[in-house]
């Protein structure tokens, strides 16, 4: 048996005490869990220094990469969030009795292990343990090597964490930072039952590619806001500022703005915001041929559109109708999220109806997508497909279900 083998393993084996434990005792873990982040403030920042002098700071990764006082603080709230949420195991979603008199019962059970891989992200870390906890589920993470100093020390305080509460910590584990891991995951088959990756494009294409363990796909997000003739510019001024500047690194962040040619005039007035926010501009022809030209304001190109910038850089397409804005993001979208911004009640509803993403919005920024923000507690990641689960993924989209049947001899005849 090889080394990796062995390790899937001891996950399986004691990811099956995990469905059993206590409310109380997984409590415990995630209250100690978060204290410790807390406590643990200066080593954890210690660690992430090593993997951000590895980085250049004008890579789009570095702010994900990047830990702070105040986001362990805000990651230790996460953790209790979660811990504050209702148990999503042991949920009857069916019951009935047969003729026969066998009592069916539909119930949600953990998926059983899961396994996780991810990129330049150590909170995912402290996020995805505390939802498999809190589910049931064992982990595996398999973390890339630009956060690999930051995912140990955060595996280290949760297994010290788990430890103390006498569960097993063989059932959370962090699986070395090289390619040799990676294959070993994908092809667990069985060992894990279902892979989550959380990263690029080009990671979610390598892992469903390869695996031949279940993939649930997440994270790439190509988003689209449409500024349609009737928007109230005030609304979409602040809307484009915000799911472009916000975080630009994240996978919720504007890429494309689709803005209606009778808004051209509106259009330098519009983006202002963010020129001076230092975002560039690829501007298709007509929406070039209505701006100020600076080194910010750059013609488009066909590689412009279709494109997860993770970055201050977004593109501008022009269309005569909503039609031709609902073509443009069924060719170009990603499925995560998209938004509309109008006053039209039937433009409103027909985008809503219409386009295909996980979440879609009038009148907001995308910015919003996250399990936070939706009240889910803490989030495995944005699953852009429909098997399964869609949209932040969070404790119910952990779970499975099993028919439990409960008989007095009966046979079959």
């Amino acid at each position: 048996m090889s080394e990796y083998q062995s390790l899937f393993q001891q996950v399986k084996r004691s990811s099956r005490k995990l469905a059993g434990i206590s409310a109380e005792k997984t409590e415990s873990v995630l209250r100690d869990l978060a204290t410790l982040a807390v406590e643990r403030i200066p080593f954890l920042l210690e660690e992430n220094q090593k993997d951000l002098a590895r980085m250049d700071s004008a890579n789009p990764m570095y702010d994900r990469l990047l830990l702070s006082e105040a986001r362990i603080k805000g990651i230790a709230q996460e953790i209790l969030q979660v811990n504050g949420l209702p148990s999503p195991l042991g949920i009857k979603l069916e019951e009935k009795t047969l003729e026969n008199g066998l009592l069916l019962s539909k119930v949600t059970v953990p998926l059983g292990v899961i396994g996780i891989i991810y990129e330049a992200r150590p909170n995912v870390t402290f996020d995805v343990f505390s939802l498999a906890l809190k589910s049931g589920n064992g982990l595996v993470l398999k973390g890339g090597s630009d956060a690999d100093f930051s995912n140990r020390a955060i595996i280290r305080l949760i297994h010290e964490v788990v430890e103390k509460n006498g569960l097993p910590k063989e059932a959370f584990q962090l699986l070395p930072a090289d390619r040799a891991a990676t294959k070993a995951l994908l092809e667990a088959m069985d060992y894990v039952d279902v892979i989550i990756p959380r990263g690029s494009q080009g990671l979610i294409d390598f892992v469903r590619q390869n695996a031949k363990v279940p993939v649930i796909e997440t994270g790439a997000g190509i988003v689209h806001t449409y500024v349609d003739e009737s928007a109230d510019l005030a609304k979409a001024k602040a809307i484009l500022h915000n799911a472009k500047t916000r975080r630009p690194s994240v996978c919720n962040s504007l890429d494309c703005l689709i803005l209606h040619e009778s808004q051209l005039a509106q259009l330098q007035e519009l983006i202002q915001p963010m020129l001076d926010s230092g975002v560039q501009v690829f501007a298709d022809e007509q929406a070039f041929a209505s701006l100020e030209k600076n080194e910010l304001v750059q013609p488009a190109l066909p590689e412009h559109f279709g494109t997860e910038f993770l970055s201050l850089k977004m593109s501008v397409k022009t269309v005569q109708n909503l039609d031709e804005a609902l073509d443009h993001i069924a060719a170009y979208s990603s499925r995560h999220s998209e938004a509309i911004v109008s006053e039209n009640q039937d433009h409103l509803d027909r985008f809503l109806l219409e386009v295909d993403a996980a979440a879609v919005y009038a009148n907001a920024s995308t910015a919003f997508t996250d399990g936070n923000q939706f009240g889910l507690g803490a989030e495995i990641g944005i699953s852009t497909q429909k098997l399964h689960a869609r949209g932040p993924m969070a404790l119910r989209e952990l779970t499975s279900y099993k028919w439990v049947i409960r008989g007095a001899g009966q046979t079959r005849v």
